[in-house]
């Protein structure tokens, strides 16, 4: 019997339960299509959905939304050039999209979480899995030396890093996505006896401003800050690796993007 859009969209939903007014739907494509391929993505970017469907992937799984907004409000873009194409490849090509956030998130632990710390080799060090970070205890290394593994572990180009680049760091909270923010970010430093703080993103003018203040009062602490897809990318690929040991009889394809900024 055929594996349908919805036989998957139901395993991925199954372990958390129902959740109200979610961003998570089928925005694309018939539930009751047999599933010939797989693709995810952090990102359903022109390129990736053209990716997935000359791989021959009829259902692609992302992370984030497809038109450029949380909610993927569409109204002020119904004349613009660049929506227009987008929408023209998805319908013309018949690919089922579904958005896979806030289940993914919920998962204990978070899904996003789990497949950063795999990528930065860092499961022998968590000492918690909380509802919005992962607290890490690693042998000590400075500022600077994290930075530089993080990057190789992750291969991405550039880190933003706030704070003494000497400062010795064991204690760290890790934090995906936009999870900077300086009410969520802050109170673990103290809380948690961190020493770093790395995140995807958030304001400048909040964790990074502590962090400089608390240089100047001598204190020790840091934060490197890797962006938002590249904190939450990770959880993806490991997703797609995850759905690999449920649907072994269908091919499964992790497409990543390239960096969105370049660095002059």
């Amino acid at each position: 019997m055929a594996i349908t859009v919805q036989d998957v969209l139901d395993q991925l939903m199954a372990s958390v339960g129902k959740i109200p007014n979610t961003v998570d739907t089928l925005k694309y494509g018939d539930p009751n299509m047999g599933v010939k391929g797989i693709a995810i993505s952090f990102m359903p970017t022109y390129h990736v959905i053209q990716q997935a469907v000359s791989m021959g992937a009829n259902l692609l799984i992302t992370h984030e939304g497809l038109f450029y907004s949380h909610t993927d409000n569409t109204e002020t873009l119904k004349n613009d050039p660049v929506y227009q194409e987008k929408f023209r490849l998805i319908y013309e090509s018949g690919i089922a999209i579904y958005r896979f956030h806030d289940y993914w998130h919920r998962y204990q632990p978070d899904g996003i979480m789990v497949g950063l710390v795999h990528a930065l080799g860092w499961e022998p060090y968590v000492s918690e899995h909380q509802p919005a970070a992962t607290i890490l205890t690693v042998p000590s290394m400075t500022a600077r030396e994290i930075a530089e593994y993080v990057k190789r572990r992750l291969d991405i180009p550039f880190v933003r890093v706030s704070g003494d680049l000497s400062t010795q760091c064991a204690r760290i909270g890790l934090l995906a996505g936009y999870r900077g923010r300086g009410a969520l970010s802050i109170p673990l430093f103290e809380k948690e006896s961190l020493d770093l703080i790395i995140y995807g993103e958030g304001p400048e003018w909040e964790t990074p401003e502590y962090v400089r203040d608390a240089v100047c009062q001598g204190k020790q602490k840091a934060l490197i800050v890797l962006g938002h897809a590249e904190s939450e990318e990770p959880g993806m690929k490991y997703l797609a690796e995850w759905l690999k040991t449920i649907f072994f009889n269908i091919p499964i394809y992790f497409i990543p993007e390239k960096p969105i900024f370049h660095v002059i």
